[in-house]
């Protein structure tokens, strides 16, 4: 006997032999690829917003085979954004590895996310995040103000905060920690690694002090259009990556 979990995987039910999960069927695993590729290149295009009907007619199946490897579209949604969420993850950490010079790995990363399009399967967590009102100068230690920090207006000749200067000077702000119902660790992952990507461009003066990790990840959401044409999409997000990048630098 088998159950299906919020994920919409199939598994063995308590009391199988051995406890151990059966793999699906050839055809069930086909349809289940099937509805994954399609889900990607729907919410790609539509965004998160599009409805299952969509992502079953992409995939040539009937809405009710979407429902029954995924009970609900939050758990689709879920799906895709954790695995979009691991494979830039992946993609910056390898960045970090292989590229000595600061803006190099940081470019590296941009170019690598945008080429994959997974900017447009962000979650929006990662776009979204709240902050408090403690405020800490750029170049704070690090342990003071994890990522991703904001940048915040501030009036010349305010007062020195946690004596780290003079106020007028940027800014950036400590992050609340993000609602229960958005909380993810694959996000907060990927938040950690794209910060310390920023953080070693920001320290080489490569990088303009005001620039976020947020505004990172922005970078890679923008600069991936759905375009019909893939040639035209692949030179249209290089054009636009380049600007941006351009952007991003200090001067």
């Amino acid at each position: 006997m088998h159950i299906q979990d919020s994920y919409g995987q199939l598994r063995t039910a308590q009391g199988a032999p051995n406890g151990r999960s059966a793999p699906l069927r050839v055809d069930a695993q086909r349809n289940l690829e099937h509805v994954l590729r399609a889900a990607r290149e729907v919410f790609g295009e539509l965004g998160y917003g599009a409805p299952m009907e969509d992502v079953a007619r992409r995939a040539r199946v009937g809405v009710g085979t979407v429902y029954r490897r995924f009970p609900s579209k939050d758990v689709l949604v879920r799906r895709i954004a954790e695995e979009e969420t691991a494979r830039l993850t992946e993609q910056a950490r390898t960045a970090l590895g292989q590229e000595d010079e600061p803006w190099s790995a940081l470019s590296r990363f941009l170019r690598t996310s945008v080429a994959s399009g997974a900017g447009r399967l962000l979650p929006p967590q990662v776009l979204r995040v709240g902050v408090d009102d403690v405020l800490l100068p750029v170049g704070a230690p690090e342990d003071a103000a994890r990522v991703p920090a904001q940048r915040v207006s501030v009036a010349p000749g305010a007062p020195a905060v946690n004596g780290y200067g003079d106020l007028a000077e940027q800014r950036v702000a400590v992050p609340r920690a993000v609602p229960a119902e958005l909380d993810d660790a694959g996000a907060a992952e990927l938040l950690e690694v794209v910060g310390r990507l920023v953080g070693r461009a920001r320290e080489a003066g490569e990088l303009r002090p005001d620039v976020t990790v947020s505004d990172v990840l922005l970078v890679i959401a923008t600069a991936a259009p759905a375009l019909p044409d893939a040639a035209q999409q692949a030179a249209a997000s290089s054009r636009l990556l380049d600007i941006l990048l351009e952007g991003l630098r200090s001067r």
